[in-house]
């Protein structure tokens, strides 16, 4: 028998209801301390490589994305994806989503760590993209011209075609370094799940 972990009940609720709520918040509580445990082992990680090069991102340079205050930098990869007719490519769906909520979300973030969008089209038409969406607090970057993508495997490296990766630097010691990209969007898929990872 399940234990109950607390005496709130909801109108009009059955005993049946009940039994398969309190199986469940123990499967709740399981997976916020495994999400816990993860999250401690990814604090701890070793800093990465050190970045090879002062990458010219549009418009501003990677080291000048770092505040004086704030050490850590996190990166998304934005894709825009092949179009019927525009060499440009389209604005990806899903990573507009992302985008439109932590819009909202930039100024807590950035509280505590620097923060930008990197897209490989060009900086005027991710401008466009942005204005069209409303967004006021994320800071825009273009990678086109430079070997970001590539080096950082935000991109198909036979296709050329983007992935959008969340990328975390850190500055120590006068160098910029590598500390944790999303990899589980390289890690084989379990069957019949979605290839989720950017939300962890």
């Amino acid at each position: 028998m399940t234990e109950t972990l607390h005496t709130v009940r909801l109108p009009d609720e059955t005993d049946e209801y009940r039994r398969a709520r309190d199986e469940l918040l123990h499967a709740e509580i399981q997976l916020r301390r495994q999400i816990e445990t993860v999250a401690a082992e990814r604090r701890a990680l070793p800093l990465g490589g050190e970045v090879p090069v002062d990458y010219a991102f549009e418009p501003a340079r990677l080291s000048e994305l770092f505040a004086p205050d704030k050490d850590t930098l996190l990166l998304y990869s934005f894709m825009f994806l092949p179009a019927n007719g525009d060499p440009l490519g389209v604005a990806c769906p899903a990573c507009t989503s992302i985008i439109d909520s932590l819009d909202g979300a930039a100024p807590h973030i950035e509280q505590r760590v620097n923060f930008a969008v990197v897209a490989k089209a060009p900086i005027e038409q991710f401008r466009e993209h942005a204005r069209n969406r409303g967004w006021r607090n994320i800071r825009l970057l273009s990678s086109a011209g430079t070997t970001y993508n590539r080096d950082y495997h935000t991109e198909n490296p036979d296709t050329g075609a983007q992935l959008p990766i969340a990328t975390v630097f850190v500055r120590s010691d006068g160098k910029i370094r590598h500390f944790w990209s999303s990899e589980l969007a390289y890690a084989p898929t379990d069957p019949g799940m979605h290839p989720r990872h950017v939300d962890v």
